[in-house]
Formats: structure tokens, C-alpha cells, sequence
């Protein structure tokens, strides 16, 4: 077997107290850089965000993939949701959004998980439930209950769902415990930290960001403005 010397071992101690020596006597070389790191980065998302808002338009499957969806079945006008059911700003805009859709019956509206589990301890686990809900064809029915009953979310209230929703209990707990459920969320917080989303929620219409419980009142002129 080959050895292959570490980073560390390969830098001669010359070497490396002459580069130390630049950084403290130039530190300017140090910040230029990392400033020229950060541009390549806001770069990069750019353009990924570009490709995103053109797949949307263009082949809107290939964004939506296996995400659950509701709605008008044309793809015509997509309203992109990435949320987290613990999260109090994603309560309030999901009356918006109820609303919304229940008044634009051409409007596509798909839903991307975002759970920020370092704030939020119940956001993972109500996402796999949800997951597993939508596995027996009730996403959005348990949605509605998530949000509904947020103040409530926990181990009690995902089984009492699931049972109201007259789902088989036993496919129920293996889906929200399966791999398949953690992949597909950890899908769909991939494509969040590409488009650079930090916070929930956010709402993608027609190609058009909205950060935050965004009022009705956005929704209805960028859906007009993208229609005119």
C-alpha cells in the first residue's frame, strides 16, 4: 500500500514560517483573499440561482421531483414553499398561503422542507411525520394539522394525526424512521443552502423570492405581474 503524506507533513517548516511572516507583516494578502473567496461563493450561487429560477420556468419537474404538490395539475404557476412546521413565522404565512391557493385554482403550490433543527427540536421530527403522511397520500391534510395545532407538536400528536387520518399506523412509524424520509428532507435542505436560504420561510413564485410570512398582497401582484 502506498503512503501518502499528510498536508501537514509536506510543508516545510521554512516555508511555513516565511508564509506566517507575510500574513502578519501584509494582512491586507489575508483579507484580499478571503474577500475573493466570498466573490467566487456569490458567484456560484448566482448562477445556480439563475439555473434554478430557468428549470422552474422551463422543466418545473425537475424542481419539484417527488416534493408533494397541490393545486392546479398545469405547473403553469408554481408557488415554491421551503418551510418548517415549529417555526412561528411559517404558521402565520400558512393561513396566507391557504388562502391564496384556495383563491387561484391556477396556482401550483409545492411544499420543500426546511427544518432548522438547531432552533426548532420538534422541526425534524414533524417533517419525517409529514413525509410518512404523504407516503399513504395525506400530506396535506397533515399539513394542515401541523400548523394548525403547532403549539402541540410532539410524539402524541403525530400518532393521534395519523390515526384521525385513518393512516395504517404500522407503515406510518417505519416511513418517519426510515432512511428514505431522511434522504428526501436532506434533498430538499440541499437545494435550500444552494439557493442560500437561511431562515423560513421562504416562497419562490414564478421565479420571484419572498422572504419571510409574506402578505397576501405580494402573492396577488406577483402572480398578476407574471400573468400580464
Amino acid at each position: 500500500m502506498i503512503s501518502v503524506p499528510s498536508a501537514q507533513a509536506v510543508i516545510e517548516p521554512e516555508l511555513e514560517k516565511t508564509v506566517l511572516d507575510i500574513i502578519r507583516q501584509h494582512p491586507e494578502v489575508l483579507i484580499e483573499s478571503v474577500q475573493a473567496y466570498q466573490k467566487q461563493q456569490q458567484e456560484q450561487q448566482q448562477q445556480f440561482i439563475q439555473s434554478f429560477v430557468s428549470q422552474l420556468k422551463t422543466n418545473p419537474q425537475s424542481i419539484i421531483a417527488n416534493s408533494p404538490t397541490t393545486g392546479s395539475l398545469t405547473q403553469k404557476n408554481i408557488l415554491l414553499e421551503f418551510s418548517d412546521f415549529q417555526c412561528p413565522y411559517c404558521q402565520k404565512a400558512y393561513e396566507t398561503v391557504k388562502e391564496f391557493i384556495e383563491n387561484h385554482d391556477e396556482v401550483t403550490l409545492v411544499y420543500k422542507h426546511f427544518p432548522l433543527s438547531s432552533i426548532h427540536p420538534q422541526a425534524m421530527a414533524a417533517a419525517k411525520a409529514s413525509w410518512a403522511a404523504g407516503q399513504q397520500g395525506k400530506f396535506w391534510p397533515y399539513y394542515d394539522a401541523l400548523f394548525t395545532q403547532q403549539e402541540n407538536l410532539g410524539e402524541e400528536l403525530y400518532l393521534d394525526l395519523a390515526k384521525n387520518l385513518n393512516l395504517n399506523i404500522n407503515q406510518f412509524e417505519r416511513d418517519r424512521h426510515s432512511k428514505k424520509a431522511e434522504l428526501a428532507i436532506a434533498e430538499d435542505m440541499k437545494l435550500a443552502e444552494k439557493i442560500g436560504i437561511q431562515g423560513t420561510p421562504l416562497f419562490v413564485l414564478n421565479g420571484q423570492f419572498f422572504a419571510g410570512a409574506v402578505p397576501l398582497s405580494t402573492l396577488e401582484t406577483a402572480l398578476s405581474s407574471m400573468n400580464n
